[in-house]
Order: C-alpha cells, then structure tokens, then sequence
C-alpha cells in the first residue's frame, strides 16, 4: 500500500497538502494526522483518495507511539511524508505563557523529529520526506522568538536528513514560506493581541504547496516557495544579526 502521511492535515498548509497529494500519481491512501478529528473526517470528502484518519496529539508520547504502532502493523509503502503540524505565537518571550513555550518546542521540533524517526523503515528509493519549517528560521526575530528558534532548529536538521538520505534515493526538503494569509495561523498566532500590524505580500496556501512539492519532487535542500522567503533567504546570508535584530523588530511595528 502506498501512502502519504500528513500531519497537521486538519486545517492550512497540512490541508492544503492533502487536496494537491490527492491528485499525484502512485498513492492509493492518505494519512492524515492532527488532534481535531471532525476536520479530519472532512477531507473525505474532499479528497478523491482513501482517508485513514488519526486523531492524535502530537505533543503526547502516548500519541506517538499509536502512530509508530499503527504504521508498524500496516507497514506502508510511505511515498511521501509532510511534517504540517506545528504552533506559534506572537509577542514578546517574557510575556508569553510557559505553556505556549514548552508546546512550540514539543510540536515543531520534538513532535517533528519523532515522527520523521517512525517514518524511516517505510521509506524507499524515491520517497519524499516535506518537513514545514519557516522563513524565520533563517534569522533570529523579536516577537517571535521562541517560533523562530524552533524553525531554525528543524531547518538545520531536515538539511542535514537531506544529505544522510541521499544515498538511500529519498529526498528531503526544507519548506520555508513566508506569511501564509488564508490559513489560521495568524489569527491563531496573535490572538493575544500582539500580532504584527500588517501582513504584506502575504501568500496563498495553494501556491505555497504546489511550489513545495515541485521543489521536492526535484529534491531541492532547501524550497523558498515565494519572492519575499527567496529574498529574506539571500538577505539572512549577508546581513549581520546585529543589524538584522532590530530590522526585524521595526517591520514587525510599521
């Protein structure tokens, strides 16, 4: 059986990333994994593809190993992995509570590692492993500090799989948009009411993920799936961080 396995498939790029797999040749099920289990149930009807739906939170061990069991006792053909499932929040780290801190870390770094690690004995020559990092994670940001450093962290290593993998024929990218408009994360992210003022050029999620499986389908290390992430990319390797702390901070306030 061959699969594709999503998580954080219940609502924005995770969704999304479901709707464009549906149409790719060679898959007969997909996965799909977030806490939110009605929203999951709706991808069937959106999704011309079997849906097996795992309602699981990945911040929980008990969670993790449900998956690392269900896959054990199906062992798939994984043809393609997208690690979606992540949290932000916006404002500054002193004022943000302990939880929210300790849950970004867990999702987007640990929860991320973890499931990629279940993933491995089901990947194959020519299988494609999407980990969802972020623009922020080329550069430290002020007012999303901690959201930043966990990009950074799961950017340095999806490159490093990338390289480890080659040999194997299973390729690995690194997705890094920038500002996503018609997902929930901004909503969600700056619900405390320390969100940026404004959001420019802000993407689409369907262009975000057809540039991002375009660019892992030809194993690009690392997807900039948009003008700004591509720009912010080039600008991050040339501007020193002390200059680029307080830039940061000033677009974050106009």
């Amino acid at each position: 059986m061959r699969i594709a396995l999503v998580t954080g498939a219940s609502s924005g790029l995770g969704r999304e990333f479901v709707r464009q797999l549906a149409h790719e040749p060679g898959l007969d099920e997909i996965w799909v994994v977030a806490r939110r289990r009605e929203k999951l149930e709706e991808l069937r009807t959106v999704c011309p593809l079997p849906v097996r739906v795992l309602a699981l939170d990945l911040t929980k061990p008990e969670c993790l190993e449900e998956l690392r069991h269900t896959l054990a006792v199906h062992k798939p053909d994984l043809r393609v992995l997208v690690n979606a499932a992540g949290m932000g929040r916006i404002g500054s780290t002193v004022d943000l509570p302990e939880r929210d801190l300790a849950n970004m870390v867990n999702l987007n770094c640990r929860a991320a590692v973890e499931v990629t690690d279940a993933a491995f004995p089901y990947l194959h020559s020519g299988s494609r492993v999407l980990e969802i990092c972020s623009t922020v994670g080329f550069q430290p940001m002020p007012g999303l500090n901690v959201y930043a450093a966990t990009k950074a962290f799961l950017l340095s290593y999806t490159q490093s799989l990338h390289y480890e993998l080659k040999p194997a024929g299973i390729k690995v990218t690194a997705v890094c948009p920038y500002w996503v408009k018609d997902t929930e994360f901004i909503g969600v992210a700056s619900a405390n009411g320390q969100g940026f003022r404004h959001y420019p050029l802000a993407s689409r999620s369907s262009d975000v993920v057809r540039r991002a499986l375009r660019d892992s389908r030809h194993n690009i290390r690392v997807s900039t799936p948009g003008l700004v992430c591509t720009l912010h990319r080039a600008a991050a390797k040339i501007m020193p961080t002390a200059a680029a702390l307080p830039m940061a901070d000033m677009i974050r306030k106009i």
